[in-house]
């Protein structure tokens, strides 16, 4: 134990919480049986007890280990005092006590594997793909249920019924806790993968509300994401990290200054972030150099030839179209498919681009996306087709639910004169 003042003592335990609070969690977690919420009071109630005794006795030594076992023994205390009304639990206390537990096997390598399991039982494709994102934020992230109500603009009672649903449905439908086995691996890491994506996109491009992005949304991505490259260096985890760091090295660039849809040709390169894309480069090639890679790897590619050009004219699009074709094979979707016709439209006129967006709405697909009316208005509008362009502006306009892109359609139709 090393003594401290105070004021010291206080400052170590905010740190150690800050940085290991999550670690200890998912390790309680496994300790417990993978009982979340007694995981999450044993942690409480550890806290609390270091504020109480670390002024008095010093600081640990290994502040992180003295919170885990503090923090189980204090869930089986726990467990006893229900167990006066349930002897089913005091089976369980007898069950815990009886579990081999040794301080000192609670290492980087132990603590690293633990927050691994924690990450793929949150994002179990048992799981509803909403309670997934709001139980990764929670349990993985740390962020409270505020804040993701918040980010996703939606109430925090409504994120707390879908954190408490998903883990009764892991206690329910008996989920394991544990990362998967090789053979089920890519299967469940696509769901993980699924899941820091789909926060991201929440993030880059919010679905509704006042603001294109959401910074602290897309950066707790971007964190989830470096996380599973520390602990799970994936070709395709490596792929999804620069994907994330390409697009989001634009974000300044995206809107100006009163917050205003800028598209991509139009943007200022130079306020791209010339540091997030080095590093997502230096991902993608890595990822490519595996010949194991999949989707996330060849869109990280197809952004990382949008930032090779200084200028829009100087955009290599025949190279982003043969990468599209690439991706199709992979993976193929309509919203790829609307991606590639963008791409055809830049690289061979929008009458070449036009076609294949026709095609895509006539089969039904992306009629309720507004980025496919808009990218056909766009289009038309090149074709000097105006009275189809207002047409087709319109239908994104009743379709979009983001103020700034809102504006965006508006001003549009008003120099349109619709």
């Amino acid at each position: 134990m090393t003594e401290k003042t105070p004021d010291q003592v206080r400052a170590i335990l905010d740190q150690v919480y800050a940085t290991e609070s999550r670690r200890i969690l998912a390790t309680l977690i496994r300790l417990l049986g993978g009982d979340f919420d007694l995981a999450e009071e044993a942690l409480h109630e550890a806290v609390i007890a270091a504020m109480e005794h670390w002024p008095k006795d010093g600081v640990p030594d290994n502040p992180r280990a003295w919170l885990v076992t503090t923090g189980r023994f204090k869930a089986i205390d726990r467990i006893r005092r229900r167990a006066r009304f349930d002897t089913d639990l005091d089976e369980l206390a007898e069950n815990l006590q009886a579990e081999p537990f040794d301080p000192t096997q609670l290492d980087d390598k132990h603590l690293e594997d633990d927050r691994l399991r924690l990450i793929f039982t949150c994002c179990h494709p048992a799981l509803p793909a909403e309670a997934r994102v709001a139980l990764t934020l929670r349990e993985v992230c740390g962020l409270t249920t505020e804040e993701i109500a918040r980010s996703f603009l939606t109430s925090a009672p409504t994120i707390a019924k879908r954190i408490v649903r998903a883990k009764s449905k892991i206690r329910d439908a008996g989920i394991p806790y544990e990362v998967p086995p090789r053979k089920d691996l890519p299967e469940r890491l696509d769901s993980v993968l699924q899941v820091v994506y789909l926060i991201f996109t929440e993030g880059y491009s919010a679905s509704s509300g006042p603001s294109l992005t959401r910074a602290d949304i897309s950066g707790e991505a971007i964190r989830l994401g470096r996380l599973l490259v520390e602990l799970l260096p994936e070709p395709e985890v490596l792929g999804l990290l620069a994907l994330m760091l390409l697009q989001e090295s634009r974000r300044t660039a995206r809107t100006s200054l009163v917050g205003e849809v800028i598209l991509l040709e139009e943007q200022d390169r130079s306020l791209w972030d010339r540091n997030l894309i080095h590093e997502g480069k230096g991902l993608v090639e890595r990822s490519l150099a595996s010949r194991n890679f999949g989707s996330y790897t060849m869109q990280a590619a197809i952004a990382a030839v949008h930032s090779d050009a200084q200028a829009a004219a100087e955009t290599d699009w025949a190279e982003i179209v043969g990468l599209y074709d690439v991706l199709l094979r992979a993976n193929a979707s309509p919203v790829i498919e609307l991606n590639r016709a963008v791409a055809v439209a830049m690289r061979e006129g929008p009458a070449a681009g036009l076609a294949l967006i026709d095609s895509i709405l006539k089969r039904g697909d992306l009629e309720d996306y507004y980025l496919a009316h808009s990218a056909r208005a766009d289009l038309l509008r090149r074709l000097g087709r105006k009275d189809e362009a207002i047409e087709s502006y319109r239908q994104a306009l009743n379709l979009a639910r983001q103020d700034p892109a809102r504006r965006f359609l508006e001003r549009r139709l008003r120099e349109l004169g619709g």
